[in-house]
């Protein structure tokens, strides 16, 4: 028990005391993930919207295949990932690999699905009227995006959160593309699964804190959301 407390002290001076080390990796964490959620959202809502708005053949089985990839380890989009950027791999030229755009890449390709999916149940829930009303003025397809957009802005913006969430927690993508480089592409989950196998559980104490408070806000974005749209 006293190494434990003697542990959370040192982390929580660690933190309050700004060590460089600490921030730099959380600097790394949320640079990385905050890309991710805006390369997948830029992607992602789009097709969500489309998907929602529009009657095709296979719709269910997209659906399915949406939610079945929501649920994929990260280490199987890492392992995907590698093979691909790895130096023998078809995009190995680019250099990528063991690089933060590795990162964002792969974090961006695990919350794509999650973006997508949420954004359909976000379109799917505003008021089946909506539609008529955009028929009955003429609006054409964009113009429709944009007004289910406009009404189902918060849902929107609540699945961005929940991907934030998963992207910054997630260890598999960071460390089998980024390598875990001090001052490069360490993040907090890579820096903690690190830091506790070599014993400077002070280290991973207090990223594992920052970590946990990173999540407390995500939640309360979510709780406010949740609020607003009642």
């Amino acid at each position: 028990m006293d190494y434990f407390l003697t542990a959370l002290t040192h982390a929580g001076r660690l933190i309050a005391g700004f060590d460089p080390e600490v921030y730099a990796i959380v600097s790394t964490s949320l640079s990385v993930s905050l890309t991710a959620v805006l390369l997948a959202s830029v992607v992602a809502v789009p097709l969500g919207i489309g998907t929602a708005l529009g009657r095709f053949p296979g719709r269910g089985a997209l659906r399915h295949v949406l939610n079945t990839l929501m649920a994929i380890p990260t280490v199987v989009v890492g392992l995907v990932l590698y093979g691909l950027l790895s130096r023998r791999g078809p995009l190995g030229e680019l250099g990528l690999l063991y690089t933060p755009a590795a990162m964002i890449i792969g974090q961006a390709v695990l919350i794509a699905p999650i973006v997508w999916n949420l954004t359909i149940t976000a379109i799917e829930s505003t008021d089946p009227r909506l539609a008529l009303t955009c028929r009955l003025l003429g609006a054409n397809r964009l113009q429709q995006a944009r007004i289910f957009l406009s009404e189902a802005r918060l849902a929107v913006l609540a699945a961005l959160i929940v991907a934030f969430g998963r992207a910054i927690g997630e260890v598999g993508v960071a460390m089998m593309l980024g390598g875990n480089i001090a001052g490069f592409t360490r993040t907090m989950t890579t820096a903690i699964a690190l830091e506790t196998s070599k014993g400077e559980f002070e280290l991973a104490m207090a990223l594992g804190m920052l970590l946990l408070a990173t999540a407390f806000l995500v939640n309360g974005a979510l709780a406010v959301l949740e609020r607003r749209t009642r």
